[in-house]
């Protein structure tokens, strides 16, 4: 669990504490005021560029004038049981520096490690439209629900991007009439097989997971999805195909697109390219063709039963971060969904203009006010 959230000279903030307990925390002000930096922070404690997606650089807080942002940090207490403390910290050494550092207890640590800790799970406005929106974002969403359980696969696919940028460099190489290293391609391939394989079978895992999560929710308010994934190497992982078999069918392909992706400048073939798909299931129609408030139930809904699974699994706690939660929820759904957060005994951070949008909560969440870089707790 959380206790203290600390910033110092990360974007809005020069230095700022948030001490919470158990349960959820609900941040309101005005537009602009540094909500949503919070949850930015959070984030930040789980592989990867956190919600926004920004590089390191983009995060130091900056004053008018200055060129480029500070060097900043963002730190974590645990109540680690028993009245141990943890002490979770990222953040960069100096100005303009690219790459940031994460520390456990003052030791640098990889980032995956601090899933051995906390597990955030987000929800932010710009997945109001998750399922008509790139592919490529959606993919995205689903690959963190899968790393949030299973923690090696954040370095599968990041083993998976590195070798597929280097293929395509050659082959682009190729294009420009410098001759590719057929040894070398041939060695990448065969990453890529390997790594795209164990991506595609650990997908199709959380997919089977996620959708029994949703099935046994069926007497929320929230729509049901049947999900589904798009992708020869995840149909094969779906219908019961071993790691070997989808890992020769992709190096089949890899070599097979050589021509085409060369040509094209970009890889066209591969689990890259695969897609999550949902089905509404009451109205018998795409997700994509739903409305903000249908898709955004819907993402709500896949969310829970992710939460629901990683607190049955074990392990470290899933810390849930919702970003101008009421948007597009009618009075029904917000309430359950608070309902829901409180019966799961699960701590949550939530933003949103008006405190009263909360007000089902009164009584059971802590609020904060932010504004102009300050954290004023309420009662």
């Amino acid at each position: 669990m959380i206790t203290a959230l600390t910033l110092t000279d990360f974007r809005s903030y020069a230095s700022a504490t948030l001490r919470v307990g158990a349960g959820p925390v609900v941040l309101h002000g005005p537009n602009g005021a540094g909500k949503t930096n919070l949850l930015e922070a959070l984030s930040l404690f789980t592989p990867g560029r956190g919600l926004r997606g920004a590089t390191a650089v983009e995060m130091g807080r900056r004053e008018p004038g200055e060129a480029g942002g500070r060097a900043w940090a963002v730190a974590l207490t645990l109540d680690g049981g028993d009245g141990d403390e943890i002490k979770l910290g990222t953040g960069v050494q100096s100005a303009g520096a690219a790459r940031r550092i994460v520390r456990i207890d003052g030791e640098t640590a990889p980032p995956g490690r601090l899933l051995d800790y906390l597990r955030p799970v987000w929800a932010t406005p710009e997945q109001d439209r998750l399922f008509s929106d790139a592919r490529a974002e959606r993919l995205k969403f689903f690959d963190r629900l899968v790393f949030a359980a299973d923690p090696a696969h954040a370095a599968t696919v990041s083993a998976y991007e590195k070798a597929l940028r280097e293929r395509l460099r050659l082959l682009t190489d190729g294009a420009e009439g410098r001759e590719a290293d057929p040894l070398w391609l041939d060695a990448l391939e065969l990453r890529l097989a390997e790594s795209g394989a164990r991506a595609a079978m650990a997908r199709a895992s959380a997919l089977e997971a996620l959708q029994a999560g949703i099935d046994a929710r069926g007497d929320r308010p929230f729509p049901q999805a049947d999900l589904g994934l798009s992708g020869e190497a995840e149909g094969l992982a779906v219908s019961g195909a071993d790691e070997a078999a989808i890992a020769a069918v992709i190096r089949e392909g890899m070599v097979r697109s050589r021509g085409r992706d060369a040509a094209a400048g970009r890889s066209l073939y591969g689990p890259h390219r695969s897609d999550l798909t949902a089905l509404h299931r009451e109205k018998n129609r795409p997700a994509a063709e739903g409305s903000s408030g249908e898709q955004k139930a819907l993402v709500l809904n896949l969310i829970l039963a992710q939460i629901v699974r990683l607190k049955s699994e074990g392990g470290a706690s899933p810390v849930l971060l919702l970003d101008e939660a009421p948007a597009h929820l009618d009075a029904n759904r917000r309430a359950a969904l608070f309902d829901e957060i409180v019966a799961l005994n699960l701590q949550a951070f939530m933003t949103g203009t008006e405190a009263a949008l909360f007000e089902d909560l009164q009584g059971r969440a802590r609020f904060v006010r932010v504004e102009g870089g300050a954290l004023l707790a309420e009662a």
